[in-house]
């Protein structure tokens, strides 16, 4: 038999802005099983304050210019699940927080329906699929993926941001031949997916499209 009583979740949030806290506190303020307890404009300035939460809703772009992999890996050693709450207009930071292992990506546009449906569910420890989520874990799907192997990322990465072959020997420990040769392989594999890299540029725009490197911030309008 039900003890009639509805299960409480405690919700953090961690933002910067003032008005998006005050709209997610007026969101919940009527659901009798969602408790926003905690609000925080950084990670470690939530944790200082409870770690007593059912779930953490997180900002990707925060004024400590902390980022969204490192804060939900630090959010998940403390025993608290996230579930991103954001503009979405960086694919890269998206990306990164999915990597990191969030329940869920939910934009600020959504209705509040669908806002207050996905916390409910995430602080229930369910995932939250959305097309920004699925899109961040499987990349863009019009892209065709490359298979590049952990090594062959972390020299695309370094190569493509900028680095010339013979700093990104130093800095991966490898021989330059042999970066060379994975630079060679990279294109061979991007070729082979119908999207040739043939130039460090070619690579730059491959590396953004998938998702290695962000995209450049845009100059704001002052």
């Amino acid at each position: 038999m039900s003890s009639g009583v509805t299960q409480r979740h405690r919700i953090g949030i961690v933002e910067d802005h003032e008005s998006v806290v005050m709209g997610m506190a007026a969101m919940l303020s009527d659901e009798p099983d969602l408790d926003l307890v905690a609000t925080a404009s950084t990670v470690a300035e939530l944790l200082r304050a409870t770690v007593d939460l059912d779930l953490a809703i997180l900002d990707l772009r925060l004024v400590d210019g902390s980022s969204p992999k490192s804060n939900v890996e630090t959010l998940r050693d403390a025993g608290v699940e996230t579930l991103v709450f954001t503009g979405a207009e960086n694919p890269y930071l998206v990306r990164s927080a999915a990597r990191a292992g969030v329940l869920g990506v939910v934009r600020k546009t959504e209705s509040r329906e669908t806002v207050v449906a996905a916390i409910r569910t995430a602080a229930g420890g369910g995932q939250v699929v959305t097309t920004e989520w699925a899109a961040a874990i499987d990349g863009d799907p019009g892209l065709s993926e490359v298979g590049l192997s952990p090594r062959q990322l972390e020299v695309l990465e370094l190569y493509a941001s900028g680095e010339k072959a013979v700093r990104v020997a130093r800095l991966t420990g490898l021989a330059p031949q042999t970066v060379n040769d994975y630079l060679q392989r990279i294109r061979q594999k991007y070729a082979e997916a119908g999207r040739p890299a043939r130039t460090k540029t070619d690579l730059y725009k491959r590396a953004l499209e998938d998702g290695w490197l962000p995209y450049p911030e845009r100059p704001s309008d002052t």
